[in-house]
């Protein structure tokens, strides 16, 4: 899940080499940390944080299948 965490972030930035993707564990959920260069926290956040929170839809989703629990927050 952090691959594919990591590959939609890099394909929303212009600068794909400083996205980070941390992954630990808190109250038995997986947390996702992405962190981007600060010129392209707009573009991973969005309007409205329409776009982060489509990915957090998609990353709870493909959780659910496997029966686990997770979190996405954007680092500044």
């Amino acid at each position: 899940m952090k691959e594919l965490l990591t590959y939609i972030a890099q394909s929303l930035v212009d600068n794909p080499d400083e996205v980070q993707v941390t992954e630990r564990e808190a109250d038995g959920e997986t947390v996702f940390e992405v962190r981007v260069a600060e010129g392209d926290m707009g573009k991973i956040i969005g309007r409205q944080g329409r776009i982060v929170k489509e990915i957090r839809v998609l990353m709870r989703a493909v959780a659910q299948r496997q029966g686990k629990s997770v979190s996405v927050e954007i680092m500044d």
